[in-house]
Formats: C-alpha cells, sequence, structure tokens
C-alpha cells in the first residue's frame, strides 16, 4: 500500500542528499522514480535537486501551474516512487495532487523541506503535508551555535546579523540561514 511521506528537518539536516540517496536505491534496482524540485530553488540552477557535499540530479521543476499527478500519470515508464525537494514551496493543490498519486496511482510519494520559516511559520507546503502525509518523520541536525537539536532557521544579513522580519521565502544555503535551537534563534551568539 503507497502512502505519502514527509520527511521535514532545519537547514542542513540532509534533506537532499536523502532524496539522491533514495532515488540511488530504487534505480539501483532498475526501479523507475521520478524526482521533483520546486521551480524557485535557483541555488544550483532550476529543475536540479543537489547536495552540500557535491552530490546533484536533475529533476523536474515544480511552478505554480504544474500538475504534478497529470505528469505522474502520463509517465511512459512504470513508477516505483516519487520524490520531492523544497516541499515546502508547494501550494495546497500540489500537496492534494500528491495524495492522488498515492491513493489512485498507488506510488509512494515521498516530500523532503521545511517545517518552518525563519520567523517560525508553517509554510504553505509544509502545513498541508502535515495534514495529509501518512508518515511524518524530522530528520535532525545540530545547532550552528551549540549541542542542542537544531528545529528553526536562523536568516543572516550580509554581516552575520540575525534577520527577523522580511518576505518568507528568500533562496539561500549558509551564507543567508543557520540550523539553530530554540534559544540560539531567539539570542543567537553572534
Amino acid at each position: 500500500m503507497a502512502q505519502l511521506f514527509f520527511k521535514y528537518g532545519a537547514m542542513n539536516s540532509g534533506k537532499s542528499i536523502e532524496i539522491l540517496k533514495v532515488a540511488h536505491n530504487y534505480e539501483e534496482q532498475n526501479k523507475p522514480v521520478l524526482i521533483f524540485t520546486s521551480g524557485i530553488d535557483t541555488r544550483d540552477e532550476v529543475g536540479v535537486v543537489s547536495s552540500r557535499i557535491g552530490l546533484r540530479s536533475e529533476a523536474i521543476a515544480i511552478f505554480d501551474r504544474t500538475n504534478i499527478f497529470d505528469i505522474v500519470r502520463n509517465h511512459e515508464e512504470k513508477l516505483y516512487c516519487v520524490l520531492i525537494d523544497e516541499v515546502q514551496f508547494l501550494t495546497k493543490e500540489h500537496v492534494q495532487q500528491l495524495t492522488q498519486i498515492v491513493d489512485e496511482l498507488n506510488i509512494p510519494v515521498m516530500g523532503f523541506g521545511l517545517k518552518n520559516d525563519f520567523k517560525n511559520d508553517l509554510f504553505e507546503g509544509s502545513r498541508y503535508m502535515l495534514i495529509y502525509a501518512d508518515k511524518i518523520e524530522e530528520m535532525k541536525t545540530i545547532c550552528w551555535f551549540c549541542h542542542k537539536k537544531a528545529t528553526m532557521n536562523l536568516r543572516v544579513d550580509e554581516n552575520k546579523k540575525p534577520i527577523y522580519t522580511g518576505d518568507q521565502i528568500q533562496i539561500g544555503g549558509n551564507d543567508s540561514y543557520y540550523p539553530v535551537c530554540r534559544k540560539c534563534h531567539q539570542n543567537p551568539p553572534l
């Protein structure tokens, strides 16, 4: 029985490398998968899932009008899994399309992404993944400043000063965000 999985974690928790690992495991057994990622993530290039350690794979870019269900349903070969990176940037409709893939096509879907933004508000995609997912798993990493588990993302400016206001979405990596615990989010030792 196929299920919808939501694997979330703070920045640097290994979400993208996990997608690449899962895809490799399926493909090594000649079991085709489709990899998707948000079209607004331009850190490497549009339509690419890449990890900080240098591994990368081509992916199908998801934009507001992308119908993920139609792409999967119309794929020419049998699929064994659908993998989604940066799931936090999806819309409610996209997440509902993922449920259709699981329920109507009986294909497992694994979505990976952030749960909360730098202000600790849920992203739209994450909110609906929390509602609709059959299985929810936290991917853990440690705080940038101390030994505690990181559960939040601290946005910093070019001078490494914390930022607590602004647009929810600002694409960036270690130059813009640190994974932090709750205490260091409120009082970062910068």
